[in-house]
This record gives structure tokens, C-alpha cells and sequence, in this order.
């Protein structure tokens, strides 16, 4: 991978900010950003997970604060990442989908650097380009790998053989903060590929689960009724989308390298394997209960190694004497169904998918033992670390800072309503491009390229299993939340009229003629 981080830095000079010009101040925290890939909210014990236990994460819930309502507004790996780095929204930070993150583009970690900050990455990046911004970096190349990982610098590459890719993040990020400058605060990004598919387990945590019964989520046999044909249409069901490499089930000997890249993109109708000390073939609903379990033992593994990289993260901290004055956030780059709707994966605009965890602890400003029902976004992050560091945010990012809410109490203009928006159409897993406007107790999507609705009542349906558009009575709420819909499409400045139809304000016409058709 070719770097160009020196020279990037030549296109910061048409952006200053006299923030980023003042000295290190003493006082100010360290922050470290803790970040896995795909980990659901539902999957920690201080979210009351009832599939297993995190007591590392959950002493973050208990001496710090825990938000309950903080979504991602593009649930996938890359636009999240570049959300949270710009606290802008894909369409503002050119990262709808997969494509390239533009590293000239300034970022919370280059403002942090400026302003006096010792800065470093490890781990997942996933943005295509070189971290710039950083004084430090170590990343895995493109989605990484659990075992044996390859990490690269600026300066080259390293294998770290024999080694669990968790366990190798942990060290980098703990030697980046026993190695620091002393004369700086520090800033720490430390990204997990963990527990991204294909869920691989380390040795230690493999059997963990393994006898274990994972309890069925209470929507795994959705029928999908009244809902739109997006829903019918995907391809991440647990039922009938795992492969053979999923479910890490044996290939035949003897197959060449070609042969057995197809055998493990496979997805099997049938099993063979030993059940209750029987060797038995299953089908069927026999065989979808029996891919869940396999599923979720490996997914729930790879999670307890990441609990252990925080306990880990927070014995260093206290022995080093850093606890009171170091801010920890934990957060995952958008959440995960676990068989939730009978799915894996996210990208829907459904709970389970765009919810993120979100643990916060610094004991010099934040109470231990909060709550917190606000509503936050992958945006607000960034202004939220530029806040507590004391520098101004810029304002070209989207987001709010958080620290308002941490000390007590949500502003009286705080957000009541989100607007998110999924791009990737078909894309991976056929999940359709849609966006919509989730309230505190309501939710309109718009699956655009379909030109078809789902509306839910969260209160009253909070699993989202009943799709009231279209249903008597339901007109004026309808008409209210597309109105609230064009509002906040508007307020972010998202002008893609092609996904307006039916929207105030918007484009009419049939979806055809928006295309040309």
C-alpha cells in the first residue's frame, strides 16, 4: 500500500482554524475511541443481552454513562467510519457506499492533532485511503483477517504470525499509550475487526459457547407480512443466506483452489452432523435453528475476546494512573441482526441494525451510573471529542457535541427526529437503497427504488413487525412524518431529487420518469 501522507498535508493550507493553533492546555482529557465492527447493542450485558454476559463493557455502563438511543445514519462498515471521522453525513463526506475515503478532507483526528494532541490509529480502517491526521497509525488492510493478521504503516507492513488479530489491536493501542509524548494529551482510535463476519473465534473463547443454547430472538420466524417487497427480497437470512464457510462446516478433500472458493460460498439447503450424539441430516426449520446456533455461538466468541481488550485497556489505565482524566468511549460502527427478522447483517433502517452501543467513562466530568434516552448520531461523535478537548468545532460538521448530555441534562432544541439513508442498491445481500425519519415514536421509511413505504409505531410495535402505510386511518400521522422527512432531508442538505417522489417539496411523478424511462 503506497502512502501519501506528507504530501496531503500540503492541502491543509487553505483550512485553519484558531482553535487548532492553540497550545496543549493542562487539564484536558485523553480520549480513546474504542470501535468494533458489527457488534449489536442487543450482544452486552448492560443492554440487558439475554445471549451473553460482558462484564469488561459493562463496568464501562457502570462507572460512566450509557446511551440507549444513539443511531448510525448509513448502516454500513465504510460510510460509518466516514461519519465519524467528518461528523458529516455520507452525501456531505463523498462516502455513500465503499468507495474511497478523500484523505485530504479534514477530520476530527487531524483538528485533535492541530490543537495540540498526540494522535494514533490501530486496527480497522476500511476507508480505502491512508489515515492522514495521525501521528501514529497501524491498520489492517481493507477488512483484515482473525488469524495471522498483516498490518501496515506508513513506513510498510508487518505479520503478526500466530497471533488473534483482537489480541494484536490491544497491544498496539496499550504500547501507543505507554510510548506517547508525555508532554501532550493523547488521542487513540482503536478499531476492531471483531465481530465481523466470518466470526472466528480465538482459541480461548471457541468452546465457550459451544454446549450453550443461544435463546431464538422473539422475531426470528418473521413472516415479513404487510411488509414491502425490499424486505421479501433480501439475501442476509439466516435461514437461507448462510454459506458453508458461515457455518464453518468441513469441505470435501482434494478440491483445487477454484472448487473450493465455490464449495464455501455455498449456501446448503441440507446438513449432515451429529446432533444429541446422533448423526443426523437436517432441513428445513431444523436445519435454519441449527445455523442460528452455529451463527451465534462463533459471533458471541468473538465478542468475549473484545470485552477482554477492554478490561485489558482499563487495568492499563488504572495502573498507569490515567483513569480519572482519560475519556473511553465504546461504540460499534452500527449495530447487527442476530436473527433478528431472521436476518444477519444490518444496513436496514431497522432497530436492530442502526442502533449503536454507546459507553462513555471519564470519571474528572461525567457521573458514574447514567442513563441516557437522547437521541445521538454517528455525526455528533467528532464534535463531541473536540468539545471535551476544548477546541472549536468546525462548522461544516453536521453533528452535535454530546458533552451537554453527559453532564446531566439534553438541551432543550435537542433532536427529537434522525434522518438516515442506506445507498448500496442492490448491492451485497439485495438490500434495497432507502432512507427515512425516525421520531421518538415513529418511524417512516421510503424504499425509493421500489417507491414503496413501511411506517411503524414504536411504541406499540417496538419489534417493527406491523407496517401501517396505507392502512385506514394512518393519513395524517403519514402526511406529518413525510413532512418531518422532506424537513430534515432538506436540513442536511441532502438535494438528490431522485429521491424525493412523494416527498413535500419534492419531485413528482412515477419513479420511471425520474429515470428517464
Amino acid at each position: 500500500m503506497k502512502t501519501a501522507t506528507a504530501g496531503l498535508a500540503l492541502l491543509m493550507t487553505g483550512f485553519h482554524l484558531a482553535a487548532t493553533a492553540q497550545p496543549a492546555r493542562a487539564g484536558r482529557p485523553n480520549i480513546i475511541f474504542i470501535m468494533t465492527d458489527d457488534h449489536a447493542a442487543h450482544a452486552i450485558g448492560a443492554y440487558g443481552s439475554k445471549v451473553n454476559q460482558t462484564p469488561h463493557l459493562d463496568r464501562l455502563a457502570r462507572e460512566g454513562a450509557l446511551f440507549t438511543s444513539v443511531f448510525a445514519t448509513n448502516s454500513i462498515c465504510t460510510p460509518s467510519r466516514a461519519a465519524i471521522l467528518t461528523g458529516q453525513y455520507s452525501h456531505i463526506n463523498g462516502v455513500t457506499m465503499f468507495n474511497r475515503f478523500d484523505s485530504s478532507r479534514h477530520t476530527v483526528a487531524r483538528v485533535l492533532q492541530q490543537g495540540g494532541y498526540y494522535t494514533g490509529m490501530v486496527g480497522k480502517w476500511h476507508l480505502g485511503s491512508d489515515p492522514v491526521g495521525f501521528d501514529q497509525w497501524e491498520i489492517l488492510p481493507g477488512q483484515g483477517v482473525y488469524r495471522n493478521p498483516v498490518l501496515y504503516t506508513a513506513t510498510g507492513e508487518q505479520t503478526y504470525t500466530g497471533r488473534y488479530v483482537t489480541d494484536v489491536i490491544t497491544d498496539l493501542a496499550v504500547d501507543f499509550i505507554d510510548q506517547r509524548p508525555r508532554n501532550k494529551p493523547f488521542f487513540l482510535m482503536m478499531h476492531h475487526k471483531a465481530p465481523h463476519r466470518p466470526w472466528e473465534p480465538n482459541d480461548q473463547h471457541k468452546s465457550h459457547f459451544a454446549g450453550q443454547r443461544i435463546p431464538e430472538p422473539v422475531t426470528f420466524w418473521d413472516s415479513y407480512a404487510t411488509r414491502t417487497d425490499a424486505l421479501h427480497e433480501n439475501q442476509q437470512r439466516v435461514a437461507g443466506d448462510m454459506t458453508n464457510r458461515d457455518l464453518k462446516l468441513t469441505p470435501p478433500d482434494g478440491l483445487a483452489a477454484a472448487e473450493l472458493s465455490r464449495w464455501l460460498s455455498t449456501k446448503p439447503d441440507a446438513v449432515t452432523t451429529e446432533l444429541d450424539g446422533r448423526i443426523v441430516t437436517l432441513t428445513g426449520e431444523a436445519l435454519a435453528r441449527w445455523k442460528y446456533q452455529r451463527y451465534m455461538q462463533d459471533y458471541l466468541a468473538t465478542v468475549q475476546s473484545v470485552d477482554d481488550s477492554v478490561g485489558r485497556v482499563l487495568d492499563y489505565l488504572d495502573k498507569a494512573g490515567l483513569a480519572r482524566n482519560t475519556l473511553v468511549i465504546y461504540t460499534s460502527d452500527q449495530g447487527f441482526f442476530l436473527g433478528d427478522h431472521g436476518l444477519f447483517d444490518k444496513r436496514f433502517m431497522y432497530e436492530e441494525s442502526i442502533r449503536m452501543p454507546f459507553l462513555v467513562r471519564w470519571p474528572a466530568a461525567i457521573k458514574a451510573g447514567m442513563t441516557s434516552r437522547a437521541m445521538a448520531l454517528n455525526i455528533d461523535f467528532a464534535p463531541t471529542f473536540l468539545e471535551a478537548a476544548g477546541l472549536a468545532v468546525p462548522a461544516d460538521m453536521q453533528g452535535r457535541s454530546l458533552l451537554p448530555v453527559l453532564r446531566g441534562a439534553a438541551p432543550k432544541d435537542w433532536r427529537t427526529a434522525m434522518y438516515y439513508r442506506y445507498y448500496h442498491d442492490p448491492g451485497d445481500h439485495n438490500t434495497r437503497a432507502h432512507y427515512g425519519v425516525r421520531t421518538t415514536t415513529h418511524k417512516l421509511i421510503y424504499f425509493w427504488t421500489k417507491d414503496q413505504w413501511e411506517l411503524f409505531d414504536l411504541v406499540k410495535d417496538p419489534y417493527e413487525l406491523h407496517n401501517l402505510y396505507g392502512q385506514p386511518g394512518q393519513a395524517a400521522l403519514t402526511a406529518t412524518l413525510k413532512t418531518e422527512l422532506a424537513r430534515l432531508k432538506r436540513a442536511v442538505d441532502d438535494r438528490d431529487q431522485l429521491a424525493d417522489q412523494q416527498l413535500p417539496n419534492g419531485v413528482d411523478g412515477p419513479i420511471a420518469r425520474l429515470r428517464g424511462k
